[in-house]
């Protein structure tokens, strides 16, 4: 603390549990600007991933599904997560297998850029899969 003080700076403590505590001599200003300009650029260099969802009905029909996985693709593509759902209304319940076969067979259209994330699973009345580029 003496020495900090005739050098005109700062005692600082780096690694309080170690033993003895590691400690620094410097302008704690300066360190604090430092220490949060690092986390700033640690910051921009992150990458966030995007889950993108489409969603489909148990009947929707053959070219509406392709047009629909086509987007889905340039979403893989362009390094996004895809959460295909499938949604149910009322009596559709009851054929909870044909929306199974859907989702089986978007992977299989898709199974060339994607690969499963997380398999189909019921939530309330949608079933859903996360698939991620391979």
């Amino acid at each position: 603390m003496e020495r900090a003080s005739r050098a005109g700076l700062d005692l600082v403590e780096i690694a309080g549990k170690s033993d003895p505590p590691v400690c620094k001599i410097l302008d704690f200003g300066k360190f604090r600007y430092e220490r949060q300009k690092q986390k700033k650029i640690n910051k921009k260099k992150q990458h966030v991933v995007q889950v993108k969802e489409i969603r489909i009905r148990p009947n929707t029909g053959d070219h509406d599904l392709l047009t629909k996985l086509n987007k889905a693709q340039k979403f893989i593509s362009d390094g996004s997560k895809l959460k295909v759902t499938v949604m149910f209304r009322g009596r559709e319940m009851a054929r909870k297998e044909a929306g199974m076969e859907l989702l089986k067979r978007v992977t299989s259209i898709l199974e060339d850029v994607a690969k499963i994330d997380k398999d189909a699973s019921m939530e309330g009345r949608r079933m859903s899969i996360v698939l991620s580029p391979r």
